[in-house]
């Protein structure tokens, strides 16, 4: 049995194209074209809905891909060093979407508390700190 190489076109996106528009909405679509019988059950309040979780999904999967590129050598999961990764997006004129993913994921330490890599905690600390200054009442 032969076995299958890669194969390398000369061009390879930066972790950054990924998170493009074009490939953003490809993935989007993909999704919608994959669900489409679902789709054209939904009201219009839950497609936008779906459309809305199926692009921070987009998000998440090419976020990861992403850092894949980035890493350069493959590596277990685990292994390598902790990222956070956090892609903030215009959401309408007014409104701002966060995304942000973890690698390798948190660890549920129970009570509320969660073990983290220095690049997650301070991402996490960030996160808080966005939180914070969009709902006044807090703190």
């Amino acid at each position: 049995m032969r076995g299958v190489g890669a194969r390398h076109t000369g061009v390879v996106p930066t972790p950054e194209d990924l998170l493009a528009t074009a490939p953003l909405d490809a993935a989007v679509a993909a999704l919608a074209e994959r669900n489409h019988h679902h789709l054209t059950q939904m009201s219009p309040a839950e497609r936008e809905d779906a459309i809305a979780h199926w692009r921070q999904l987009a998000v998440t999967v090419l976020t990861a891909a992403g850092a894949a590129l980035g890493d350069g050598d493959a590596e277990e999961a685990g292994d390598g060093p902790g990222r956070a990764v956090i892609v903030l997006e215009d959401a309408g004129p007014e409104e701002i979407a966060i995304h942000a993913t973890f690698f390798p994921q948190l660890e549920d330490l129970g009570g509320g508390e969660v073990g983290a890599t220095p690049a997650q905690a301070a991402a996490l600390e960030l996160l808080e700190h966005i939180s914070d200054e969009d709902d006044p009442s807090a703190g």
